[in-house]
Order: C-alpha cells, then sequence, then structure tokens
C-alpha cells in the first residue's frame, strides 16, 4: 500500500537544500577574522601584489553582482517553500482522508502527491545548479572588465612581477595595487543587468 507520508522523503532533499543555504551564511557571519600580518619590510621595486577577491569584493560592481545574486536566491527560495508547503497540506488533507477515500482512489492521490514532490525535488536541483550558473557568468563579466585595467596598473606601476596577495604570508601596502585597479573598475562599471540563468527545464514537469 502506497502511504502519503512517503512524500516526506520527496522533500529531505529540498529541506536540506535550505539548511545548507543557511549553514553556509551562519558560516561566513562567524567566520574568524585573519591573524594580523607582521610588520612588513621596505617595498621590492618591480614586484606588484593584487586580490582579485578583495577587488571584487569591495569594488562597486562587485557589492551590486552580491546583492543581485542574493535577490535571486531569495526568489528561488521563495518559490520553491511555496510549493513545498503546497504538498505537505495536501499531504495532511489526504492522510486525514485514508479512512474514508476507497483504498485504490487514496493510492491514486498518494502516487500523485510523490510524484510532485520528487518533481519539486528534481526543480530544486536546477535551480541550485541555475544560481551557480548565474553568479559564476556574472563573476566571469567583472573579471573581464578587470583584466584591461590590471594589464593598465601593471604598465603603469612598472611591475616586473605580480602576486596573488591572497597567496602570501604579508606583503609592504606600497606594493599592493588593488586599490588602484578597484578605482579605475569603479570609474568604469558599476551595474549591468542579468537575471537567473535557465538551464534545460524539460527536466522539471510544468515549466
Amino acid at each position: 500500500m502506497i502511504n502519503s507520508k512517503i512524500v516526506c522523503a520527496s522533500l529531505g532533499a529540498l529541506a536540506t537544500l535550505f539548511a545548507a543555504q543557511a549553514s553556509a551564511a551562519q558560516a561566513v557571519a562567524t567566520a574568524p577574522k585573519a591573524a594580523a600580518a607582521p610588520a612588513p619590510g621596505p617595498a621590492l621595486p618591480g614586484i606588484c601584489v593584487y586580490s582579485n577577491e578583495r577587488a571584487i569584493g569591495t569594488s562597486v560592481i562587485g557589492k551590486f553582482v552580491i546583492q543581485r545574486v542574493q535577490t535571486i536566491t531569495t526568489q528561488v527560495n521563495a518559490e520553491l517553500n511555496a510549493e513545498k508547503t503546497a504538498i505537505e497540506t495536501d499531504g495532511k488533507a489526504l492522510e486525514g482522508q485514508r479512512t474514508t477515500l476507497p483504498q485504490e482512489q487514496f493510492e491514486q492521490k498518494a502516487l500523485q502527491l510523490n510524484q510532485r514532490g520528487q518533481a519539486l525535488q528534481r526543480k530544486a536541483q536546477i535551480r541550485s545548479k541555475e544560481i551557480e550558473a548565474t553568479e559564476q557568468k556574472a563573476l566571469g563579466r567583472i573579471s573581464s572588465e578587470i583584466e584591461p585595467i590590471l594589464k593598465d596598473v601593471y604598465t603603469q606601476r612598472s611591475c616586473a612581477l605580480l602576486f596573488d596577495r591572497n597567496a602570501l604570508f604579508g606583503a609592504n601596502s606600497s606594493m599592493d595595487v588593488t586599490d588602484a585597479v578597484i578605482e579605475k573598475l569603479n570609474a568604469k562599471i558599476t551595474q549591468f543587468a542579468f537575471d537567473r540563468e535557465r538551464l534545460d527545464q524539460q527536466a522539471v514537469p510544468g515549466q
């Protein structure tokens, strides 16, 4: 006999997705601050350092993209939660009809409910991949805007070598060209329109 509560298994992965998102957000909020680097030595001529993460994270366009992706994620979660709540409500209603519905009809409705739960689980997986693709594409756009700026700054500062600041324990701040890149990036672009990427929707019935 098919039990209407079987839909809970289909919704389990969705609940795990929401929990993982909440956990990730909490981890970011409570992440310990890095230990202060020791006092740097004198600047080395021709040696420059740059942090792409800081350029993206603190630039106007970077903050815009982060906020936009957060907004898209909130919209997706609202969509999925609404469907999840509807399925759970219908599941409880069906369970209350267990003793009044003919067995065959009850099992058919339970099967349909389970199929809805499985479809929602697949949709949640697709939406998660869409958000990831959206973020990567937007960050790629920022990187394409930064590349010529970084080349210009590299030439202007007479850099012979350019190191990733995040890979170094410490560096004299006068060797860091990140602020110069951020300043030029802010003057070049502050935002651009983008929406959630759409992946193959055939895997999600009704989409």
